[in-house]
């Protein structure tokens, strides 16, 4: 008998710990057979004494423990490879301020499972959308998504987006030292890459929530950095 998919929910976190008992909450209810890996950055918080101590009384949550803020992208590889090197079929990336819905999961899994390499929680397709942006941040938004899609030739919507489903049998086939994006420009490049390597990807609405509590990681200095690295992506293929 074949057993199930296995899937793994991969958290970067870095001082998330007020959003957790909710946000882990949401994600068993809508899929209680998932596992839940925290990638955190020494939150000063205590993110990750509160995963720790969840871990005693529940197998399903994970911790990776880094030593310094290390980037996000750096982050969501350290998600993959772990992925790779613990069997799971699929990875699925949300971020752990709240502004992924966890009700959203199931539409995910259920498109992936019909036999795509990455599927894409996406903010501008049919049925998506979202909450709580001034404009200046959707307009800033949009320019980032077609500066995506025209520089690396990329066909989804929603690029910038880090929602999404990775099949782990492509992730094997992708080597990490190809990645120069560290910050947020890293989910832009692994699309490049993983088209590249041959992969089929599908899109899925959700809506964006604006983060409820905390503060934002995303600055102005991140945004050009991002969009120099891309640039540079762009030009040389490579």
């Amino acid at each position: 008998m074949l057993r199930p998919p296995r899937f793994l929910v991969s958290l970067a976190t870095y001082n998330e710990r007020e959003n957790f008992p909710t946000l882990t909450a949401q994600i068993f209810a809508v899929a209680p057979d998932v596992e839940i890996l925290v990638v955190d950055d020494s939150s000063p918080d205590g993110t990750a004494d509160w995963v720790a101590e969840q871990m005693q009384t529940d197998t399903r949550f994970k911790l990776l423990k880094r030593s310094g803020k290390l980037g996000l992208g750096s982050a969501v590889l350290a998600a993959m490879d772990y992925a790779i090197q613990n069997d799971y079929d699929f990875l699925i990336n949300m971020d752990a301020d709240m502004s992924h819905p966890p009700r959203f999961l199931p539409a995910l899994r259920a498109k992936v499972e019909e036999g795509f390499d990455v599927v894409i929680g996406s903010r501008y397709i049919s049925g998506g959308g979202v909450k709580g942006w001034p404009l200046s941040r959707h307009l800033m938004s949009r320019a980032i998504n077609l500066y995506a899609r025209v520089l690396l030739g990329l066909k989804t919507r929603d690029n910038s987006g880090s929602f999404r489903c990775y099949r782990v049998t492509l992730l094997r086939r992708l080597d990490p030292e190809t990645i120069l994006s560290k910050g947020y420009s890293f989910f832009e490049e692994i699309l490049f890459r993983l088209n590249k390597l041959g992969g089929t990807f599908a899109e899925v609405p959700i809506t964006f929530e604006e983060r409820r509590s905390g503060q934002s990681k995303l600055n102005i200095k991140e945004v050009f950095r991002a969009l120099g690295l891309l640039l540079r992506i762009g030009i040389f293929r490579a």
